[in-house]
């Protein structure tokens, strides 16, 4: 459901520019509400995506028909700020590479969750993918610029120093997490108009905020999981529901409906391994073809797979059969 009205979450969340934070059920999937507010005549795009902790891709993507730079006093804009969380385990930080937000689970039980909106690399210079780890925390960082970005630099006649020492000048803003993957951080930024676009050379860029309240809370060894998954599905009231993103352009140069419908089938096995649901793949096309971003009811019935089952002339396990043995 839609509110025309200013932001306001449910009790189990709380916003703030430092991120949205949401309190998880057991086996919760779906949180946050989208909300519609009224813009005013000096908001942009830019603006209102750090005011609402959200992406300027995220916003643009949710508001088709508005323009990100004058939408206009008193225009309609949707804050999507519901999400479906990642198919990853609940444990430190996941990145969604294809959503641009990422996803920080503190505790160990995994039943709280804050999410900030991220950049991440080019195409030319993409954002890898896989497990890793935050190895070690910087404040104030010196940044030293790898040869293949100084000579990208150079070719522009905007030639860059071997170190680029700590403040307003340095990219990687004032707080960094290096990663195993040698030579990636997830750091704030002194371009704070970027964030939630593919802007970087690889990195994970933060509002400044943002990566100052990750950065205290964060320690080194904290698991961290990048994923591409544009289409998520999540069990919430009644059954499942969809969030897609368009794919990466590395993917859309590819065999585009055949890559997504792989993907999609992908969410749909994993989100009923457990918990069976019928869905509606004409409304869940609608919902890819669409790419808002904002989680949409796709299921024509649920059924819950773990109710007790009578047992049958079928279904009875032979006494001689140990759990073991049973696949």
């Amino acid at each position: 459901m839609i509110r025309k009205a200013l932001l306001i979450l449910p009790l189990w969340a709380s916003s703030s520019a430092l991120g949205i934070e949401f309190q998880l059920a057991e086996e919760q999937e779906l949180v946050g509400e989208v909300a519609v507010i009224a813009a005013r005549y000096e908001d942009t795009f830019v603006s209102l995506a750090r005011t609402h902790n959200v992406g300027f891709e995220a916003l643009r993507r949710a508001n088709p028909q508005v323009d990100a730079w004058l939408p206009g006093e008193g225009t309609e804009i949707t804050i999507p700020t519901r999400f479906v969380l990642p198919r990853a385990p609940h444990r430190g930080v996941v990145i969604n590479v294809a959503e641009l937000r990422l996803y920080y689970f503190p505790d160990a039980d995994g039943r709280r969750v804050i999410t900030h909106p991220i950049s991440i690399g080019r195409m030319d210079w993409s954002t890898p993918l896989g497990a890793t780890t935050v190895v070690s925390k910087a404040a104030n960082p010196s940044w030293y610029p790898p040869q293949s970005i100084r000579d990208e630099h150079a070719a522009r006649n905007d030639p860059l120093p071997r170190v680029v020492p700590p403040g307003p000048d340095n990219p990687l803003g004032a707080h960094a997490l290096r990663l195993g993957l040698p030579g990636y951080l997830i750091h704030g930024t002194n371009k704070p108009s970027g964030v939630g676009m593919r802007v970087t050379h690889g990195c994970i860029r933060m509002f400044p905020e943002d990566i100052e309240a990750l950065f205290n809370m964060i320690p080194p060894g904290t698991p961290v999981r990048i994923v591409n998954q544009p289409y998520k599905l999540g069990w919430g009231d009644g059954g499942l529901y969809l969030e897609a993103h368009p794919p990466l352009l590395e993917q859309q140069a590819e065999a585009e409906m055949q890559w997504s419908a792989t993907e999609l089938t992908r969410a749909y096995v994993a989100a009923t391994a457990e918990r069976r649901a019928e869905v509606s793949w004409e409304s869940a096309e609608s919902v890819m073809q669409a790419a808002r971003g904002i989680p949409e009811f796709v299921s024509i019935a649920a059924i819950a797979a773990d109710l007790p089952q009578p047992l049958t002339a079928d279904n009875e396990s032979d006494p001689g059969e140990s759990a073991s043995d049973i696949r």
